[in-house]
């Protein structure tokens, strides 16, 4: 049950999860706080996805900022 609830409510179940967690941030650190803390871990975990898809690094950080 909890399979098949969790197969056609993925995002749902996502979506909620990571509201509750920003909410309980701000609830602790304040807006902006939790505004910083959140936008680092995402700048995280797309630097952590770009070197598990075998990135080069250089490169990345060369898109990132290049002039």
């Amino acid at each position: 049950m909890w399979l098949e609830l969790l197969e056609k409510h993925m995002g749902k179940v996502i979506g909620a999860l990571i509201g509750l967690i920003f909410g309980g941030l701000v609830l602790k650190y304040g807006f902006f706080s939790a505004l910083f803390v959140t936008a680092c871990a995402v700048g995280g975990f797309y630097l952590g996805k770009r070197l598990d898809e075998r990135i080069d690094f250089r490169s990345l950080l060369a898109g990132i900022f290049h002039r």
